[in-house]
């Protein structure tokens, strides 16, 4: 469904006090919103996403639009507070709004059009909860879901309960462990760390083959700006390396760049995805930047 500006600009506004950059950008992302976040000034880049959000025919945009919301909506300030006044007026302003468009607000992150059984879709959403989920066809399916929910599985461990300790992905074993960890239940054998045949007079490690798929998965967490620029380069020797190895018809790259220093992610895609063949062997590469 496409979500109106004027609903995006009032909905954006109100969630924009809630919190700072970093801990909305992974608001919108555990609720599904797709792709990166608008490069935008923190009053324009909610309402933005939101507004793209409901552009894109992939993404269910009022399962979305409940996600972001369901935390503001839910959970009152004290009474007894200052804040409390100003929520309930930013609230009223969303539920109005919501209104004008046709749509209703329910507990728990629930964004319905108006005149539908509540009861009907809450058995609804009962039953898909409920419901085992289908394995994916085939290896490439599994990775991509994985791969692509990546951050969204960082969430949780990143925004732990009050007084345990949060789990931090700054490094690329942050990130290795938690690939890995989510690619065990799914696939028994996975080798971590397999060292390829030498190019140009060197070895490198590969951080995992799986090799009963002849795939290899090679992840990058971009450290810095001059990281950035250089990190094209070290895929493309990594890739030389790789296509060396008999078990590797297939290598995944998996680019985690949390502070969106990449400029050109389309470009870097561009460059290194497709099939890459030599006297040395031939290998089909694709390329994910988180």
């Amino acid at each position: 469904m496409r979500l109106s500006k004027s609903l995006c600009s009032v909905v954006g506004g109100a969630i924009a006090s809630t919190g700072s950059h970093p801990t909305l950008d992974a608001l919108f992302i555990s609720a599904g919103a797709p792709s990166e976040p608008p490069a935008l000034s923190h009053h324009a880049k909610w309402k933005e996403w939101l507004f793209r959000t409901g552009q894109d025919p992939n993404v269910d945009s009022l399962s979305v639009l409940g996600g972001v919301l369901e935390e503001f909506m839910d959970l009152a300030p004290k009474l007894t507070t200052p804040e409390y006044a100003e929520w309930q007026e930013r609230r009223s302003r969303v539920e109005a709004v919501l209104e004008e468009n046709g749509l209703r607000y329910f507990r728990s992150g629930r964004v319905l059009p108006q005149g539908t059984p509540v009861e009907d879709n809450a058995s609804q959403v009962h039953e898909r909860a409920s419901s085992s989920p289908a394995k994916p066809a085939t290896v490439e399916d599994l990775l991509e879901i994985i791969v692509r929910g990546l951050r969204k599985a960082m969430h949780p461990l990143t925004h732990r309960r009050k007084g345990v300790q949060p789990l931090a992905f700054g490094s690329e074993y942050d990130v290795q462990d938690l690939l890995h960890a989510l690619l065990r239940p799914w696939i028994g054998d996975i080798w971590p760390e397999e060292f390829t045949p030498s190019y140009a007079g060197s070895s490198t490690r590969m951080d995992f083959l799986l090799p009963v798929h002849s795939l290899v998965i090679e992840t990058k967490i971009v450290r810095d700006r001059s990281h950035a620029k250089r990190i094209g380069d070290e895929l493309i020797i990594d890739i030389e390396h790789y296509r060396k190895h008999p078990n590797c018809n297939r290598l995944w790259c998996v680019i985690y760049d949390p502070d969106h220093l990449i400029t050109n992610a389309d470009g870097l895609k561009n460059d290194l995805e497709g099939e890459r063949t030599s006297k040395d062997g031939e290998c089909v590469v694709t390329v994910f930047v988180l």
